[in-house]
């Protein structure tokens, strides 16, 4: 039995009639760009995440960037956000000229609440969670700091679309949620993609101005802007398959209770869903000990893994030469133990136990 960490191949050849047709529906129209699809889209996606607006862009990490620029980042200002998050989440602040100011993590690898409010100095300008793995943080906790020192809540939600937390759908929670259509998010485009959302008008009517270069209309400039926009073909495309991420969301929470009944806890640990969350598993992440050997082990019965991530951002070299050396013991500890394990809605009832039964026996 071989077992792929991701299956876009299925995919793929599951919708191939319906994509196809979305190709030539959008080359007979010849509009490519800011379409009525994007709208459409658009308007959907918004219903979707709860929200009153949501903005098309073309990827999760110009979501970041706008939802920053949105909230009045400059140059000097600190954004409080964790470490353990793919790079785009830092780099997105420090292109504006502002400082990442990391806090710890929990042992769900989320953002530790409890510990933000010691980072605060007169220079936060924002607190940008990033609800990993499909997971929501703790936003109550956030949400009474953002209201107490009165500092806006980014939502970076790229992984988590869907997911509910006291059943507050992500991207509502905060003043704006920024989100990724990458090909391996459970709502993916064929391509680059992605969105922000938010219930702040003045928010959307400067975001839709931002995303297409500052311009109103063809020839007026008011802000000088960013080329963002998402094209009218992965808008097409998002728009059919989001349609379809509740059934996506389904065989994945499916998938994780599998796991939660076969895999032995005494050697694996992953956290449990608690009653007011509801998490999607855009990933499954374990943490074990002797990580990398269980790596080897499964890579030789052909099931293949990933590590989300294995080097912290604190830890990179971009981050150390421009801030210097940190440490954030909870993050670091993690990166060593953490293991990424096949989710996929795709993966069959037997291929779960076969994962399972190959983790447990390497413990044995």
């Amino acid at each position: 039995m071989k077992i792929n960490y991701v299956s876009l191949n299925k995919q793929s050849k599951d919708q191939s009639q319906k994509l196809l047709k979305i190709f030539r529906d959008c080359l007979n129209k010849s509009i490519f760009v800011n379409g009525d699809e994007v709208s459409k889209f658009e308007k959907k996606v918004s219903r979707k995440c709860g929200t009153k607006y949501a903005v098309a862009l073309n990827s999760g990490t110009d979501a970041l960037t706008l939802a920053l620029k949105l909230v009045g980042i400059k140059k000097g200002d600190e954004v409080i956000t964790p470490p353990n998050s793919f790079i785009s989440s830092t780099s997105s602040i420090i292109h504006l000229g502002a400082k990442p100011v990391f806090v710890d993590t929990a042992e769900d690898q989320n953002i530790d609440a409890n510990k933000i409010e010691k980072k605060i100095t007169k220079k936060t300008k924002a607190i940008m969670p990033v609800h990993l793995t499909g997971r929501i943080c703790e936003m109550n906790e956030i949400i009474k700091i953002s209201k107490k020192y009165k500092i806006p809540v980014i939502e970076d939600a790229a992984q988590s679309i869907g997911s509910k937390y006291y059943d507050k759908p992500a991207g509502s929670i905060g003043d704006i949620g920024c989100f990724s259509t990458h090909p391996l998010k459970n709502l993916n485009a064929c391509g680059d993609g992605g969105f922000l959302t938010t219930n702040n008008k003045q928010y959307y009517i400067l975001a839709k101005s931002l995303q297409n270069n500052g311009m109103l209309g063809r020839n007026e400039v008011k802000h000088f802007g960013y080329l963002s926009r998402m094209d009218v073909l992965q808008a097409s495309i998002l728009d059919y398959r989001l349609d379809k991420l509740d059934e996506v969301i389904k065989k994945r929470r499916s998938n994780f209770r599998l796991y939660k009944k076969l895999l032995d806890r005494t050697k694996i640990f992953f956290p449990d869903e608690k009653k007011y969350q509801f998490n999607t598993y855009h990933t499954f992440v374990i943490q074990v000990e002797k990580r990398d050997e269980l790596i080897n082990f499964l890579k030789k019965k052909h099931i293949q893994t990933a590590i989300h991530y294995p080097i912290p951002i604190h830890k990179q070299a971009a981050y150390i030469n421009k801030f210097g050396k940190e440490k954030y013991l909870n993050t670091e500890t993690q990166s060593k133990k953490i293991l990424t394990l096949p989710i996929n809605q795709y993966l069959t009832e037997k291929e779960i136990i076969y994962i399972s039964k190959n983790v447990n026996s390497f413990y044995k």
